[in-house]
């Protein structure tokens, strides 16, 4: 049986919430799907400027599990910007 997941404290709620490459029509684009989470460390990280420690503090979770959730959201980013595919950003159940 998986451990039961710990709550994050996520203080983003972000006005866009889908980012497309220009010109190209929607329909036609690959997705990818960028959790609050992932949203609010990438924020945190590389917005603000925290330091590891102090972001994972922030969000109430260990830094390895911060350093996790941050490398698979750049992941997620650079294939969408790399590859041409759209970002949407929603709340994962």
């Amino acid at each position: 049986m998986a451990r039961p997941r710990i709550p994050r404290r996520i203080d983003f709620n972000p006005e866009s919430t889908y980012f497309k490459p220009a010109g190209i029509p929607l329909r036609s684009l690959e997705e990818i799907i960028i959790s609050f989470e992932e949203a609010e460390a990438i924020k945190l990280k590389d917005v603000i400027g925290l330091e590891q420690n102090d972001a994972a503090k922030k969000m109430g979770v260990s830094q390895p599990t911060f350093y996790r959730i941050l490398l698979i959201a750049r992941k997620k980013i650079a294939d969408a910007i790399i590859n041409g595919k759209a970002i949407r950003i929603e709340k994962i159940k």
